[in-house]
Order: C-alpha cells, then sequence, then structure tokens
C-alpha cells in the first residue's frame, strides 16, 4: 500500500459527515477517573475532531498525533492551545504503527485511522499497557471495503490500462478485521469491550459527491501515486467518476451514500 500525501482541504470538505462516527464513539466513553485526564488521540487529521474531546472534557491535556505534516499544519493553526476548563489542547508528529506510551494515559482514542495501519491489532497490547488502571482505549473504523467505491476503484486499479502504475498501492480487503475478532483481542487483553457496527447512509450533494468524498480519503494512494503525471490521474479520475455515477445514482434530493463504521470501546480493568 502506498502511504498516502493527504490534502487537509478536501479531507474537510464533508467534514460534518466525517465527524458524525466520533460523537457516536464519544457517546459511549466513560469519564476518566481523574479531574484532568491525559488523552491522546492517534491519527488526528486536522483536529477537527479532536477538538470535541476538549469540550467533552474541558480540564482534559490531550495531544493529537499524526504523521502528515499537512494535517498537523491544519491542527497546530485551527485548534492548539489553552481551553475552556484549564486544559490543553496540543498536536505532535507520530506515527501510529510505531508510537508508543511515554506516559499514562487515561484515554487512547483513534478516529478513522487503524484501517491504514497493517497489523493494528498487535499494537493494542502497547496501548492498553500505557492507560491507567480503569482507563478506556476506543475507535472507530470504515468497514466499507467491499462497498463499490471501493471494489471498482480496486477493480480499475487492476485493470490492464493501470496495473504496472498502480499495482499495491490500494488498502488489502483485510485491512479491518471483523468485530468478533476485535472483541475477542480486547476481552484477552483485560478489558471489558463494548464491538459494535453501524451503517450510515449520508446524502451527499454537489457534482459527482462521491468522487469528492473519495478524493478525500481512500483515493488518496492513487492520487500521491499519479502525482508526478497530472494527465494519467485525471484518466483515473475520469474512468472512475463514471464508474461512480453508475453505483451511486443521484436522487432529486442528493446522492445517497451507505457507510458502514466500526467501533469498539474497551475498559481496562481497575
Amino acid at each position: 500500500m502506498t502511504t498516502p500525501s493527504w490534502d487537509p482541504g478536501q479531507y474537510l470538505r464533508h467534514a460534518g459527515h466525517r465527524a458524525r462516527p466520533f460523537t457516536d464513539l464519544l457517546a459511549q466513553i466513560p469519564d476518566p477517573r481523574g479531574e484532568r485526564p491525559r488523552i491522546a488521540d492517534l491519527g488526528c487529521g486536522p483536529g477537527n475532531v479532536t477538538v470535541l474531546l476538549t469540550r467533552r472534557w474541558p480540564a482534559a491535556h490531550v495531544t493529537g498525533y499524526d504523521n502528515s505534516p499537512a494535517m498537523l499544519d491544519a491542527a497546530h493553526t485551527g485548534h492548539e492551545g489553552p481551553t475552556a476548563g484549564g486544559g490543553r489542547l496540543d498536536f505532535a508528529h507520530a506515527d501510529v504503527r510505531t508510537w508508543t506510551p511515554e506516559e499514562p494515559y487515561d484515554l487512547i482514542v483513534s478516529n478513522a485511522t487503524l484501517h491504514w495501519v497493517p497489523g493494528h491489532a498487535e499494537r493494542f497490547a502497547d496501548w492498553i499497557a500505557g492507560l491507567r488502571p480503569g482507563g478506556t482505549f476506543a475507535f472507530q473504523v470504515p468497514d466499507n471495503i467491499d462497498a463499490p467505491l471501493h471494489a471498482l476503484m480496486r477493480e480499475l486499479a487492476g485493470s490492464p490500462r493501470w496495473e504496472s502504475r498502480l499495482a499495491g498501492v490500494l488498502r488489502h480487503t483485510d485491512s479491518v478485521h471483523t468485530p468478533g475478532v476485535y472483541l475477542d483481542r480486547l476481552a484477552r487483553l483485560g478489558c471489558a469491550a463494548d464491538v459494535w457496527q453501524t451503517t450510515y447512509f449520508h446524502v451527499l450533494t454537489g457534482a459527482d459527491p462521491v468522487l469528492d468524498w473519495v478524493k478525500g480519503t481512500g483515493l488518496r494512494p492513487v492520487l500521491t501515486a499519479l502525482a508526478d503525471d497530472p494527465e494519467a490521474r485525471d484518466a483515473f479520475l475520469a474512468e472512475y467518476r463514471d464508474l461512480l455515477r453508475q453505483a451511486y445514482p443521484a436522487a432529486p434530493y442528493g446522492t445517497v451514500l451507505p457507510f458502514r463504521r466500526l467501533f469498539a470501546v474497551a475498559v481496562k480493568e481497575a
């Protein structure tokens, strides 16, 4: 899989829809025990959902971690600083594949990131070990690698015209485990685990809105791989756009994008 370059502006074009799963995850996370909890957000992106943690726990010290300079620049500029409750929100560079807590945390959370991290379930033990007793590890990931927007992308990338340029670029179909695998892994690590799935039916508007959506996330590896050849990039986008138009037809009120996500909240034994 190609390490994608990220575009905060493109990602934030659908910020409302993208933030909703995090608010749903946040609603299931128990309050930390301390008055000034320490919180980590792994894969914070531009920080627009990380700031929601400070609204829920305004006295907390929250650090968002990401490995994209562009995303971190947006986060630093838009959200960093003291919070209304005497806490603090800051951001730092880190690679989720290798990040290990260097201090005790009350909450480690990750929003729409772990599906980009091969072997992410193997990191759970280190992260949970970094929690204080009674602390929480929580995450949500897209769970729709079999949906048309991904299946059509893989089919097109594997076609004779594109195979030599895009071989190995896209995420594997096993980049997210089944809910049962996550439940078993977290429970065996000594946590009380709650795992569930939700399918959102996003109503998108504008011209080719599904293409616009995926240009901010799942299509990033392709855009990165073809970045030095704008003509090829535009040709791929045109072919992919036509496939998406058939798979997600527009209705008078907009274009419906069904989008399944997987959630997990694991509370460490006190």
